[in-house]
Parts: C-alpha cells; sequence; structure tokens
C-alpha cells in the first residue's frame, strides 16, 4: 500500500478524535460556560449537521481544484475550527468552532476515499479505503479516551489545541506524501455531471443503506453509558475502557470489511448487515452481564465498521464517472444516520422500554438495511443480465438468450 495512505489516515485520526472525544469532555465544557449538559449537547447536533451539509457543499465548490490542494484546505479548515473551540469566550464561539471543524470531516472523507482507491490496482481498492478510515478507528482507541483524560485533568481547551497540532501534522502529510499527480481534480468533469451520479438508483440504494446499517449502532452506543452502568452494574469509570474495546472493534471490522470487500462486496454486505442486526438484538439480553456485554460491545464495533469500506465502495463503484459529490454525501449519510438512530433511541427510554430498547431500535435499522442490500444486488444482477444480452446481441446482430448471472456480485 502507498506510503500517501498514511497521510489520510492520519487526517482521519484528528477528525475522529474530535468528533468523539467532546462526549467525554461535555461536562466540563458545560460547566465552564455555566449551561445544561443537553443545552452544551447542541455541540454534537450542531457537529453532525455541519457533517451532513458541508460534505456536499464543499465537495461541489472544490469541483475546480486538484484534490490534493482540495485536501490540504480541508486539513486547514480542520485546524481553525479546532483553534477556534480552544480560545471561544462562549458556547456560541465554541459551536461556531465544531461546525468550522465539522465542515472538513465529510469531504475530507469522501475526496480521500476517491484518492485513497485511485492509488492502488483495481482489486485492492476496499482495502486502501479502509487503511483511511482506519484512522478514525484508531481515534476511538487512543485519541478519544487520550483526549478526555487530558481534559479532565488539564481542561478540555488543551484537549482541542492538541487536536489542532494533530491537523498540522495531516496537513503536513498530505503536502507531502501524496502526489499531485496521482489525484486528478475533485471534480472529474462539472458540478453538473457529479450531481448526474444521483440518478442511479443504486447511489441512494447505498446511501440509505448506510444511513440505517450504521445507524444501528448508534442507536445503541448513543446510550451505552446509562446502559453499561445502570443494567450491566459497571461504574462510570470502566464506560471509557469499554468503549476502548469497542474501538478495538471497530479496527479489526474496518480491516476485514476492507479486505473481504475486495474479493465479494455484496456478499461481505449481507453476511456484515444480517450479523449485526443479531448482534444488535442479543445485546438486549447480554447488557445484563458484565462480561457478555462487554464481549457483545466489541461484536457490534466490529461487524459495524466492517461495512464502511464495502458500503463506499459500492458508491465509487456506482458512480464512477462522476465519485466525488457521492462519496462525500455517503459520508453525510453516516452521520445522518447517527443523528436518526440516536433520536430514535431516546424516544423509546422516553417511553419507559428501558435503557436496552435502543439495542432492538439498532437492530431493525441494520436489519432495513439488509433488506436493500439485497435489493441493490438483485437490480445489479438485473442490470449486469441486460447489458450481456444487449452485448451479445450488437455483436450478432440477432438476439440472443439472456446471459447467465455471474456467480460473483463483486
Amino acid at each position: 500500500m502507498p506510503l500517501a495512505l498514511l497521510a489520510l489516515a492520519i487526517g482521519a485520526f484528528g477528525i475522529g478524535t474530535t468528533e468523539f472525544v467532546i462526549m467525554g469532555v461535555l461536562p466540563q465544557v458545560a460547566g465552564d460556560f455555566g449551561v445544561s449538559i443537553p443545552t452544551a449537547g447542541w455541540l454534537v447536533t450542531g457537529y453532525a449537521l455541519g457533517v451532513v451539509f458541508g460534505a456536499p457543499l464543499l465537495t461541489v465548490l472544490g469541483t475546480k481544484v486538484s484534490r490534493k490542494k482540495m485536501l490540504l484546505f480541508l486539513m486547514g479548515l480542520f485546524v481553525v475550527g479546532n483553534l477556534l473551540s480552544a480560545v471561544a469566550p462562549s458556547l456560541g464561539m465554541m459551536l461556531a468552532g465544531r461546525v468550522v471543524a465539522s465542515l472538513a470531516h465529510g469531504a475530507f472523507f469522501g475526496i480521500g476515499s476517491v484518492v485513497a482507491a485511485d492509488l492502488v490496482a483495481p482489486e485492492r481498492k476496499a482495502s486502501a479505503i479502509s487503511l483511511m478510515f482506519m484512522g478514525l478507528t484508531v481515534a476511538n482507541i487512543v485519541g478519544v479516551p487520550l483526549g478526555t483524560y487530558i481534559g479532565q485533568a488539564a481542561g478540555w481547551r488543551v484537549t482541542f489545541a492538541l487536536v489542532a497540532a494533530l491537523g498540522v501534522i495531516g496537513f503536513l502529510g498530505v503536502a507531502r506524501l501524496i502526489p499531485a499527480t496521482a489525484t486528478g481534480r475533485s471534480g472529474t468533469a462539472n458540478v453538473r455531471t457529479e450531481f448526474a451520479a444521483f440518478k442511479n438508483v443504486q447511489v441512494w440504494l447505498a446511501m440509505a443503506m448506510t444511513v440505517l446499517g450504521y445507524g444501528g449502532v448508534f442507536a445503541a452506543i448513543t446510550y451505552i453509558t446509562p446502559m453499561m452502568t445502570e443494567v450491566a452494574g459497571y461504574t462510570e469509570a470502566a464506560v471509557t475502557w469499554l468503549l476502548v474495546l469497542f474501538g478495538i472493534g471497530m479496527f479489526l471490522g474496518n480491516l476485514l470489511g476492507g479486505r473481504f470487500a475486495d474479493r465479494a462486496l455484496m456478499p461481505m454486505l449481507f453476511v456484515s448487515l444480517g450479523a449485526l442486526s443479531l448482534a444488535l438484538l442479543l445485546f438486549t439480553a447480554t447488557a445484563h452481564h458484565k462480561v457478555l456485554a462487554a464481549i457483545t460491545l466489541t461484536l457490534i464495533g466490529a461487524l459495524g465498521f466492517a461495512t464502511v469500506p464495502p458500503l463506499q465502495k459500492w458508491v465509487l463503484d456506482q458512480a464512477k464517472q462522476a465519485p466525488t459529490l457521492a462519496s462525500a454525501a455517503n459520508i453525510g449519510a453516516f452521520n445522518l444516520g447517527n443523528a436518526l438512530a440516536a433520536w430514535l433511541g431516546g424516544v423509546v427510554i422516553a417511553a419507559g422500554l428501558g435503557f436496552t430498547a435502543p439495542n432492538w431500535v439498532g437492530a431493525l435499522l441494520s436489519g432495513t438495511a439488509l433488506l436493500l442490500a439485497f435489493l441493490a444486488a438483485f437490480l445489479d444482477r438485473r442490470t449486469r443480465t441486460a447489458t450481456a444480452r444487449a452485448s451479445a446481441e450488437s455483436q450478432s446482430g440477432r438476439p440472443q438468450a439472456a446471459a447467465p448471472v455471474p456467480a460473483s456480485l463483486h
């Protein structure tokens, strides 16, 4: 794998850290600004919404800029946003900093996915994408727990200043390691061509699978603290280490998802989404036992992130004439799924169904994503068959029987 992927992974590590570390220092931020924790929670919501809207917006604005220059701009934006958060004199100013940083999130992963895929041979594209996302998974193992510890010990402003420093390292890595000759332009053609990719129903199906599939994970993980303390019997201090286990699962699932998606993309999605639905359903029972809860949580992290490389590659394959905007929009879909799942999880808890109720909500969401995956595979088979038949008729000059359906959906 090219060393340039390391630069993308470093940027992903910084972005992943700033996205999730706010949850660990939220009480300190709320206390310093004299607001309630729910009010400070807008720092989480604002970031997610910034990703959803910033991903397509910045990608479109950058269609005439080289991908390398666009990645450098995005890392610069990320640094500015985190520095603004670190020195913010008010909650409103910090929210502005969070939104500025979030604007870089979706476009960086969207453009970075295209760059990563272009740097390797066709049969290794999903693995290359997974290596970039490895930075995001490592952030949940190292960056978020360490950032939370530093924030509690030295103050949350120090945490965001260090995250900004990570952005500087990512900027230098992109400048040094990513070859300008290998990146093309952020928009292969023009804005109209980029938007034309959304005429393909498969692109919409992929984003719907992203919203529902990974959203199922977030339905459970959003309420993991009360679930583990009130149901499983863990102390609040132990939740940090449980999240590390979740991050380890994400790391392993990401690598496996990339490797097997290169061999058989849709079968990999079938297995990961189906197993994820079962694991989330099982979590409603295992959450009552400490050891089983920890094991299931790790499994959910692995299965949830095993869907990321194949989903991202599926979007790139279906929008291959102009993949950048579709790729970035799919990153926004992850955050849209997070917001939707967190809201639905809160609804069932508020309805008095208990802290484990979000798990079966997540199972329903992931199960629906599995059904959409079957639909996408069916449509892909039909398209391939029609194309093969049309090609045969064109070559022979007379109608032919339908070509056999390929055994592999890759």
